[in-house]
């Protein structure tokens, strides 16, 4: 009992030294994906991956993010991470391309399903990626340009047609230029709900997959950096902090 206590103290004894130095770390705001970042957006909703990086810096005085003026589009993101040029990105899905470039922290910050959406007059269920693949052969499946999902299903033989946006793609989807999205959960509904399209279209009734989103950290980012980024964000997974976040975000 006692050994544990002095463990304990001495870990925060650390923290705190830790938190005490100044740490100045690169990154960037992602373009296009309002529930992570919203630069337009009220001042209590700017974005989960943000509201989740002003946490981090709330509970660790000394450590800012630079680079927040930056608003660039996902595979710019990739770039950026892949060649150094930003030390920390929240939030990005894993996969095996992507921990060949850089590294991941180990808490997950929050969790997105697959799913697709369709018209509500389209009674037709796809429960499995064969049947997207058979649905593509008609109409492509639509899928965010240069993300983890499209991937999946180019590997899985779906007929994809990426695109810049969640809105291009619900515009597509109720002119009848197609029949499925194929997207996450918390993102879809967001602009489900902003566009006022609840009536008009329908999310599928199978969930495909659920991933955690990380935080994204250039290869060769000194330990140190990384066990004090991964030491706030286990501190916000304790106290709440990051489930609240998700369900915040997860709300209409």
């Amino acid at each position: 009992m006692l050994r544990g206590l002095w463990l304990l103290s001495w870990l925060l004894s650390l923290a705190a030294a830790a938190s005490a130095q100044e740490l100045q770390l690169r990154t960037a705001q992602q373009s296009g994906s309002l529930v992570k970042y919203d630069p337009d957006g009220a001042a209590s909703r700017p974005g989960l991956c943000m509201e989740v990086l002003r946490a981090v810096e709330r509970l660790d005085p000394g450590l800012r993010f630079t680079g927040l003026d930056q608003q660039v589009p996902l595979k710019r993101v990739e770039r950026l991470l892949a060649e150094g040029l930003v030390d920390a990105f929240f939030c990005l899905l894993k996969s095996p391309e992507r921990e060949k470039q850089w590294r991941y922290a180990a808490v997950p910050l929050y969790t997105i399903r697959h799913v697709v959406l369709q018209r509500a007059d389209d009674a037709r269920h796809f429960d499995s990626l064969p049947d997207l693949a058979a649905a593509g052969r008609d109409k492509r499946v639509l899928v965010m340009r240069g993300t983890a999902l499209a991937r999946r299903l180019v590997a899985a033989g779906v007929a994809i047609a990426e695109v810049a946006s969640e809105r291009e793609a619900l515009q597509m989807l109720t002119l009848g230029r197609a029949d499925v999205i194929y997207g996450q959960d918390i993102n879809l509904q967001r602009h489900v709900s902003d566009n006022r399209l609840s009536e008009k279209l329908r999310f599928g009734r199978t969930v495909f997959q659920e991933e955690a989103q990380y935080l994204a950290l250039r290869a060769d980012l000194p330990a140190a950096h990384e066990e004090r980024l991964t030491l706030a964000l286990r501190r916000l997974e304790r106290d709440g902090t990051l489930r609240q976040l998700a369900e915040k975000y997860r709300s209409p």
